[in-house]
């Protein structure tokens, strides 16, 4: 089902002249603006993956990517509220890494265009309808709080914005994990999606470390 989140989004997108969940060929828009489409995405980016390679061929696009900074969480049980609390989890722009190893043999192309909305939300749980459920609770609904700070990615250098920290023109995954003062592993993440956008390369190695660079002058792909 659509949450209120999802509504709430398409919403701050939908123009007087728009309309909202169009059929398009085989695939459903979520708003049209002209020939422009506007794709919301709350969930993993990589499940549009195909349906935005496709409609991206042909038409300029925007994909809205929410990137969740504050989760409070309010628990439900039939019409009690339980409590509300802030969760200790907190996001940022980095985040989207995570999702993009998924999403760079798509982005970037010459009429697609990332959006990040880093926002605070509201999410309803109530109790599993299984009593055997693993999970203590099940998530009902989310709803836009606010909507702190917006990027916009067009090509692959865009992606250095994220970062929470300058890196040299020349890394490796060990030092780029010491300066934003993250893990190796999800350095490598990073380096993968600079690497495949076409926003590093490659040059050698230190040791048995892959020796990046970085290529800032980056334009949209033909």
């Amino acid at each position: 089902m659509e949450t209120t989140l999802h509504q709430q989004l398409k919403s701050r997108y939908c123009l007087p002249d728009s309309s909202i969940e169009q059929q398009l060929g085989a695939y459903r828009i979520d708003v049209v603006q002209g020939e422009h489409l506007i794709e919301i995405q709350c969930s993993a980016l990589a499940a549009i993956r195909d349906k935005i390679r496709e409609l991206s061929a042909d038409y300029k696009m925007t994909v809205v990517k929410p990137i969740i900074r504050k989760r409070y969480i309010t628990q439900r049980k039939w019409s009690q509220t339980l409590g509300r609390r802030l969760s200790p989890k907190s996001g940022g722009w980095m985040n989207i890494f995570e999702e993009m190893v998924h999403f760079v043999t798509v982005f970037p192309q010459p009429r697609l265009t990332l959006e990040l909305l880093l926002i605070d939300i509201d999410e309803i749980r109530r109790p599993p309808k299984k009593r055997w459920s693993r999970k203590g609770y099940r998530v009902e609904d989310r709803s836009l709080i606010e909507v702190i700070d917006q990027r916009t990615l067009r090509v692959p250098a865009d992606f250095y914005s994220l970062l929470p920290a300058r890196i040299p023109e020349e890394f490796t995954t060990s030092e780029m994990a010491s300066i934003l003062q993250i893990s190796r592993s999800f350095a490598q993440q990073i380096a993968y999606c600079l690497r495949e956008s076409g926003a590093a390369k490659a040059i050698g190695k230190t040791g048995n470390a892959i020796q990046y660079q970085r290529i800032e002058q980056c334009s949209r792909a033909a």
